[in-house]
């Protein structure tokens, strides 16, 4: 791992520059099924500060984004219900990176192909800074998290549960 090595541009880091936002690239292994574990021991972070981005669906099939502690998942019934929906459910992978325009591994919030609404676990606001994905597989950025909701537009909900 690198945290200094320079990563070539993607979706998200051109939407990170054109809004201004400043990021640290951080580079390191991407290992299958490794996620924020693996990021958050190459780092020397706790889990908790590094954000998984993750696609789902509601039950008219329209995406939306959540972004989640690493060391949590989502109540899917609790999100539906803060969010106005019936039904909430993690897209099937190929549909995930059809919206995201990410493959699976790499999803970042930033730049995605298809606009879709995007909400942020609350407690994840008060973090001093953030590590999430970049736009690929073994590459996060370390932002504040203030630009989930000032830039990109996040809405705040509560629907984390421990894992």
């Amino acid at each position: 791992m690198s945290k200094k090595e320079h990563v070539s541009a993607t979706p998200a880091t051109v939407w990170l520059k054109k809004n201004g936002v400043p990021f640290e690239e951080g580079v390191y292994e991407y290992i299958d099924h490794g996620g924020t574990e693996q990021a958050a021991k190459c780092f020397g972070v706790d889990e908790h500060q590094v954000v998984k981005t993750l696609i789902m669906q509601d039950e008219h099939e329209k995406p939306l984004v959540i972004l989640m502690h690493g060391d949590r998942e989502v109540s899917t019934k609790n999100l539906a219900r803060q969010v106005g929906c019936k039904h909430i459910e993690p897209c099937k992978p190929n549909i995930a990176e059809k919206n995201s325009g990410y493959q699976v591994g790499g999803t970042s919030p930033f730049g995605t192909k298809k606009h879709m609404p995007i909400y942020v676990e609350k407690t994840i606001l008060d973090l001093p800074f953030i590590y999430i994905n970049g736009g690929r597989r073994g590459f996060n950025v370390k932002i504040q998290p203030s630009v989930l909701t000032e830039k990109l537009g996040a809405v705040q909900v509560e629907c984390a549960i421990e894992k």
